[in-house]
Parts: C-alpha cells; sequence; structure tokens
C-alpha cells in the first residue's frame, strides 16, 4: 500500500500539463515539486547507455550458469598467490573442491629472514645522512628486539643446518647495523650501501633455496592431480592470478605450464593479472568463466573462438593510432601483430641485453 501511495506521488508530481497543473497543491508539497524539463537528446542518450548498463546486469546471472556448466564438465585448477608459497585448488566435477598441501613451512621461515632484512632499507630510508631527525629509533628499537628472538630461536625451526647458519649471518647482519645506527644516532648512505652489499649474497641463497623449495612442492602436487585425471586432464582449465611484479617467470603459472605444454598456454592454462597479491577463489571463478563465456560469444558473432581474448576495439584502435601519429609527423610505435589465440607465454618474450636473473647481477 505504501509503495503504490508513493508511486502514484511522484507520478502526479511528473505530470506537466495534467493532474499536477489542474489544482493547486498544497503548501506541504512546495519544496519537492515543480516542473522538470529533460531535452529529448538527453534522454535518448540515456536510454542508450542503459543498454550497456543492462547488459552488464544480464551478464552477471548467465555469469552463475555458465560457471556451473563448466565446473559440471571440466576440471578446473586455480593457483593462487599467497605468503605461505601460493594455494592450488582442484575442482572436479561432482566433488568438492581440493585444497593441496601447503609448501613446506620453512620456505616462509626463509622469505621472512629476508623480507626482515629488506625491511630495515624501509626504516632507514627516509632517514639516510639527517642527523637532525631521530623519529626512526623507536621503529628500530622495535625491530631489534624482534629481530633478537627471531636470532635466539632459530635453532628450533624446522631448517636445515646449512640453511640455518646462513640466515643466522643474515639475522646477525642485521642487528649489528641497527646497533650501528642506534648508537651513532645518524645513518649514513655509506654504512646503509656496505649493509646491502654484504647482505646480498646470503639473500641470495635464501631466494634460490625458498624456489627449489616452492617449485619441488608444486611439481609434486600436479603431478599427483594429473594420475589422479587420467584422460580428463585434456579437457581441464587451469588459472593463475599475477600483479605486476610477479608477471614475469610467474612460479605457480610456470609450474603449471610444464604439465599443461605449449598448447594449452592462454587456451586452457590462463595467466589473470590483478592489482594485489591476493585474490579470492570466487573472484578467480569469476574471472575464468567470463574469458570462457566470452569465447562462445566471439564464435557466435564472428566465427572465431579466442577473439574476445583481446580487446575487441584494439585492431582498430591500432590503425586509429597509425592514421593518427601520420597527421602529427609521428612514427607509431606498437607491438607486432599476434594472432588471436596466441599461445605464446603472457609475458615478457622477447631477449635483449643486460642482467636478467640475480647470478647475472655477480
Amino acid at each position: 500500500m505504501k509503495t503504490r501511495f508513493g508511486t502514484a506521488i511522484a507520478a502526479a508530481l511528473m505530470l506537466g500539463g495534467s493532474a499536477a497543473t489542474a489544482q493547486t497543491l498544497p503548501d506541504y508539497m512546495a519544496p519537492i515539486s515543480g516542473k522538470t524539463n529533460a531535452a529529448p537528446g538527453d534522454v535518448a542518450t540515456k536510454d542508450v547507455l542503459a543498454l550497456n548498463t543492462a547488459m552488464f546486469e544480464l551478464y552477471g546471472d548467465a555469469a552463475k550458469v555458465f560457471q556451473k556448466n563448466i565446473l559440471d564438465k571440466h576440471p578446473v585448477i586455480l593457483g593462487l598467490f599467497s605468503g605461505a608459497g601460493g594455494r592450488l585448488i582442484l575442482y572436479r566435477p561432482g566433488q568438492p573442491p581440493l585444497d593441496a598441501p601447503q609448501v613446506p613451512v620453512v620456505y616462509q621461515l626463509l622469505k621472512s629472514i629476508g623480507h626482515s632484512t629488506m625491511a630495515l632499507a624501509e626504516v632507514v630510508g627516509p632517514y639516510v645522512d639527517n642527523p637532525d631527525n631521530k623519529s626512526w629509533r623507536g621503529a628500530m628499537l622495535a625491530f631489534r628486539s624482534r629481530m633478537q628472538s627471531a636470532l635466539d630461536s632459530l635453532d628450533a625451526t624446522p631448517m636445515q643446518a646449512d640453511w640455518r647458519d646462513n640466515n643466522r649471518t643474515i639475522l646477525k647482519n642485521n642487528i649489528a647495523f641497527m646497533d650501528e645506527c642506534l648508537a651513532g644516532g645518524v645513518i649514513p648512505f655509506a654504512k646503509l650501501e656496505a649493509f646491502g652489499k654484504r647482505q646480498a649474497p646470503f639473500l641470495a641463497r635464501n631466494v634460490a633455496w625458498a624456489a627449489q623449495t616452492q617449485v619441488a612442492h608444486w611439481m609434486g602436487v600436479l603431478a599427483d592431480w594429473k594420475a589422479q585425471l587420467g584422460p580428463d586432464w585434456e579437457k581441464t582449465y587451469a588459472a593463475s592470478n599475477t600483479i605486476y611484479v610477479a608477471r614475469q617467470n610467474n612460479v605457480i603459472f610456470s609450474v603449471l605450464a610444464q604439465f599443461f605444454g605449449a598448447d594449452a598456454i592462454n587456451t586452457r592454462l590462463l595467466l589473470i593479472e590483478t592489482v594485489s597479491f591476493t585474490t579470492t577463489p570466487s573472484d578467480m571463478l569469476e574471472s575464468l568463466t567470463r574469458i570462457i563465456a566470452d569465447r562462445s560469444v566471439g564464435a557466435l558473432f564472428f566465427g572465431n573462438y579466442h577473439l574476445m581474448d583481446y580487446e575487441l576495439m584494439g585492431g582498430d584502435a591500432r590503425a586509429a593510432i597509425i592514421a593518427e601519429t601520420a597527421k602529427r609527423g609521428m612514427t607509431p610505435f606498437l607491438p607486432p601483430l599476434v594472432p588471436f589465440g596466441s599461445k605464446q607465454w603472457p609475458t615478457l618474450v622477447t631477449p635483449g641485453p643486460g642482467p636478467a636473473t640475480i647470478a647475472d647481477l655477480k
């Protein structure tokens, strides 16, 4: 009843030359009454733009059905970034999702100690060669206490002896640097630079050992899952998430590629870029569903299954850029054209001069 009454009031207020003008409105209607005018062009524009809004609403509803259909027919593997070395989830038709075992905790120990050294640079960076500013001392004293606790308990961690020795050295060097800064009351750049160079070889070992631990674990998990799925592996989809800094040589995607093979890249094996380190499984499934569903739309309208994997206006925009730069006497700078359905790695692939690994920096 309340809704019908409200609708009636609104309708009366919007009538231009009928009921609303046939009588004098009471005073209490004055604040909200009055004629509203809309140019025909504005109304028409809104009507057309509303179609785009409706498309996304309809797409969202349809995506729920698409996702169920995909999961009912295809196994799906999600490779998610995490501070624990990643998370792999296997979805199998008619079965509950299967979470893989975590990477051994030594991976996190190696990263944590390595990151502690990097954190020191964050603590002191804004105050280098600034003896008049002592605001860094509180943060450093608190961090030094945590560092000492980590050093004191290091022998009880599940880490092999030679790795433990390397990390003991890292922690001791960290503490020595902090003590030197605290005692002097200043952070000279020369000492910070020397500290970085002293720690580099020990940090490089941690990086290598963490990578070996992570890769060996996920290779074992995927080998087991591939054996379990048998022939269904050939219709399995997989997706891994990445942020900008992790897109090149993405660990989980690269491991997945060893089992899926070159022909599956960008077809059944996808690298989905995100803006944060972590992504929820539901968001990943939604992205994967949209990609797969859009392919059917591309095939329906244009006869190409992978057309929608690309920015739809990208090809025409490319031609427009070439034309517009020519008008301005500019030379266009564009990547090479690649065919729809390209199997190339979704990362930088052009070789060139310069270091490309930590080992190259030595």
